[in-house]
């Protein structure tokens, strides 16, 4: 179907070094275009991994989830908006202030850029999330869109949050905040720690724009199998978004 919206699946590098990496983007090869770098490599191989990225022509989601005090958080985000990353992550429990400086750091709202604030972990359960925070909150639901709120008034891109809550988001803000999903799994995949995870097609489905793959492509037989069958499955979620009878 035309006009449909492109849903990009990011393949994660969760891997302890270069040469781990370099493996399997040589693997994927041009079927993977987009690679998420967090903690683990980014600790490992600080900043020179995104560039060799870049230098290959691939688009980077640099998930560092800063979280610290605004100024700090400002000058992470220019910092990571100089490597040429299209999206880096902060936490939204950072708070207004917080957000607006990272979107300003970015460079500011609509620039290349985007700056996505994580809501509720994906790990986290609603038995445990309360514990998490200091706070009671049972309505996980709830609290995504109450974070989501924060982020769009503050200017971010959008925001990270389960494939359980995407939808809400979406219908609560549109193309305002775009959201990415994490915890994406292959239909009868494990879950490995993750307590919220939702299938490629679900995810398209409920309006998300970005999707994060893991294990599921990264321990595969063949990673390029996988990745195409994640393509496939954002495909026909999209088109279940523009023709199902109430489209978000």
């Amino acid at each position: 179907m035309s006009g449909l919206p492109v849903v990009r699946p990011i393949v994660a590098l969760d891997v302890p070094d270069r040469a781990a990496a370099v493996a399997l983007v040589d693997r994927l090869g041009e079927a993977g275009d987009f690679y998420k770098v967090g903690l683990e490599l980014y600790t490992a191989e600080g900043p020179d991994v995104v560039r060799w990225l870049r230098g290959m022509g691939k688009d980077v989601f640099l998930d560092l989830k800063f979280h610290d005090i605004p100024n700090t958080v400002g000058g992470a985000c220019r910092s990571a908006a100089r490597l040429g990353v299209a999206l880096t992550t902060v936490h939204a429990y950072g708070g207004p202030t917080m957000l607006a400086a990272a979107v300003e750091g970015a460079g500011g709202a609509g620039a290349p850029c985007g700056v996505l604030a994580v809501t509720v972990l994906t790990s986290h359960s609603a038995a445990d999330l309360g514990a998490a925070v200091g706070r009671g909150v049972d309505d996980i639901q709830a609290e995504v869109l109450r974070l989501a709120g924060l982020a769009r008034a503050a200017g971010a891109h959008g925001v990270v949050c389960s494939g359980q809550e995407v939808a809400a988001v979406r219908a609560a803000h549109g193309d305002a905040a775009v959201a990415m999903v994490p915890g994406v799994r292959l239909a009868g995949g494990a879950t490995h720690d993750q307590a919220r995870v939702v299938t490629p097609e679900a995810a398209a489905a409920g309006g998300a724009r970005y999707v994060v793959v893991g294990r599921a492509v990264t321990g595969a037989a063949d990673p390029s199998v996988a990745l195409a069958a994640v393509r496939a499955g954002l495909t026909a979620g999209s088109g279940a978004l523009h023709s199902g009878p109430n489209p978000i």
